[in-house]
């Protein structure tokens, strides 16, 4: 296993893409978390519960883990425009096994299937596996979400296991579908050619 990252390649001031430039996030974006996050639509995509986050949760996420020290957290902007569309991450980053789990939003409706979200997917996987060094990435997505699911797939995740009926949604259970790729399938798709 390689040695643990150095603070600064663990989190870097940008990332850019062709697309989408991923940025440390800054105070300021809060107030657009805060939208975000109160939408239904959004929580519902990203949250156990129905009811969309309170302010004061909102805060608290932001604080802690987009603006904390121990979750590597990005905010999405449009190359061209400069506007921020969405926020990814990893959390639990395990530099002993050469795990972490990911995270996206892309929290603006209007940015949604136009390919932002595969894009900073492969951006974040290109720097898990070439600058941290590590050896599996994986996540969770509840099964409705097809759209993640097929971005997902299309950036290499596999699926290896289901929590049965987790939630319950729009009258129905669902699975929580837990997906992950390897060092070894990342670099057998072209290794963050894209």
């Amino acid at each position: 296993m390689a040695a643990a990252p150095e603070r600064e390649s663990f989190r870097p001031e940008t990332i850019p893409g062709r697309h989408v430039v991923l940025r440390r996030h800054r105070a300021e974006n809060l107030r657009t978390f805060l939208r975000w996050y109160q939408d239904p639509e959004v929580a519902g995509l990203t949250r156990y519960q129905q009811s969309p986050l309170t302010q004061e949760e909102i805060q608290r996420f932001f604080y802690s883990r987009i603006m904390g020290s121990d979750f590597l957290s990005m905010a999405i902007h449009l190359r061209d425009t400069d506007r921020l569309i969405g926020t990814c991450a990893f959390s639990q980053l395990d530099g002993d096994n050469g795990s972490t789990l990911y995270h996206i939003t892309i929290g603006e409706h209007d940015a949604w299937g136009k390919g932002y979200g595969t894009e900073s997917t492969q951006l974040m996987l290109r720097h898990a596996f070439t600058n941290l060094a590590l050896h599996r990435v994986a996540l969770t997505v509840f099964e409705f979400n097809t759209r993640a699911i097929r971005s997902y797939e299309k950036c290499g995740f596999v699926v290896e296991g289901r929590a049965r009926q987790a939630i319950f949604r729009d009258g129905r259970f669902w699975d929580e579908i837990h997906m992950s790729i390897l060092l070894d399938e990342w670099e057998a798709r072209g290794g963050g050619e894209f």
